[in-house]
């Protein structure tokens, strides 16, 4: 049981410990280690760890030193709370790139997600904000990144990509990261670049609208998917443009490195007789077929629906008040690292929140989470 539960958590070794030597009742490895293995079997705040603690501690004493026992959940509070978030987040991708492996032509997408409740209105803190990238092949977060109260996803989306090996991938992000700074730093990581455009990119947006207007039905690459599941229809198209002169004239205008191919995407939903339609614009440095672009572009949703979501309905993210120091976004890597632990596990067909629940009731369950 040492080995495996050693095996995750030798990320974490180097770790500086926050805290001055007469406050050091437990080991920094113990309280980390306690604070995963409890996150992965439902924990979703301080108190809940400890509950855990406690009612594991024998089973934790296996393979923890647990000097003192069990801390409380303010330790775990003021642990968490003080530990460089920084650090710990590198940590984790580190962790994610030994354990994973990104292939060539695999869509990471990127996007941002705000913890609602993180804020603190007496201290003028504003919620923790977010930008984390996605594997949308192997279903897991590659890491994340805070956004700093004084800038924006702008600024941190270049510095989570620094921080990945993204190269021969394609990157794909929605329109708030659809910056010229932006696909330069996506070009430098040797990766391609899928940008959602909206009418805030002014001319660029009115330009790429304009070419298909023109050339719909009569220009460029078509593909289309139909899909029909539970009484609803979905019907998407693809037109993609890498004509070089179109290119050259949409490049002159706003001078985005790399720059191959625009898109559009027409989604098309029928439910009981209701029918919605949502016109999308993109542009890529991909030089590809219609296909290809849309499959890109559908994986890019993944994110929201296979991450965000899940972090809101299986760890309860939204509705978590820890907020202290660094805490909200150190819980907030401990929840991103429990739901790779447990989308990795293949033993049981469920969804994470009863995966939770297993972990906590089977702990030959939990050590094969560990151990992957």
């Amino acid at each position: 049981m040492r080995d495996a539960s050693i095996s995750i958590l030798e990320q974490f070794s180097e770790l500086e410990d926050p805290r001055v030597d007469r406050t050091k009742r437990h080991k920094l490895t113990d309280v980390i280690a306690i604070a995963v293995c409890a996150v992965i079997c439902g924990a979703n705040g301080w108190t809940d760890v400890e509950l855990f603690g406690k009612s594991k501690r024998e089973w934790l004493k296996s393979f923890l030193e647990l000097p003192n026992g069990i801390p409380s959940h303010d330790t775990f509070g003021r642990v968490f709370a003080m530990l460089d978030a920084a650090q710990f987040e590198r940590c984790f991708m580190n962790w994610v790139s030994a354990v994973s492996e990104l292939t060539k032509g695999e869509v990471v997408a990127i996007d941002g997600k705000t913890l609602r409740r993180s804020h603190d209105r007496g201290d003028g803190k504003s919620a923790l904000h977010l930008v984390s990238a996605w594997s949308s092949a192997n279903r897991l977060v590659l890491g994340q990144k805070k956004v700093d109260g004084h800038t924006n996803e702008i600024t941190a989306i270049p510095e989570l990509l620094r921080s990945l090996d993204v190269s021969g991938c394609i990157v794909t992000i929605d329109a708030m990261g659809c910056q010229k700074k932006v696909a330069s730093a996506i070009v430098e990581r040797d990766a391609e670049y899928v940008l959602a455009l909206k009418r805030n990119q002014g001319k660029l947006y009115e330009d790429v609208k304009d070419t298909f207007e023109r050339k719909e039905g009569s220009g460029g690459d078509f593909f289309e998917t139909v899909e029909k599941s539970h009484g609803r229809i979905e019907t998407r198209r693809c037109w993609n443009v890498t004509d070089s002169e179109c290119i050259d004239y949409l490049n002159d205008n706003r001078d985005w490195r790399a720059l191959s191919s625009v898109a559009m995407v027409k989604s098309e939903r029928l439910i009981e007789g209701v029918r919605s339609e949502h016109t999308r614009y993109y542009i890529s440095s991909l030089r590809t077929d219609a296909k290809t672009m849309l499959e890109s572009v559908r994986s890019h949703w993944g994110i929201e629906n296979s991450m965000h979501w899940v972090l809101d309905m299986g760890f309860r993210e939204d509705e978590s008040r820890v907020r202290l120091g660094n805490s909200a976004e150190n819980l907030s890597i401990l929840r991103r690292m429990a739901m790779n632990l447990l989308r990795e596990d293949k033993s049981v067909k469920v969804g994470i929140e009863a995966k939770r629940k297993r972990a906590g009731w089977d702990e030959n369950y939990l050590l094969n989470i560990l151990a992957q």
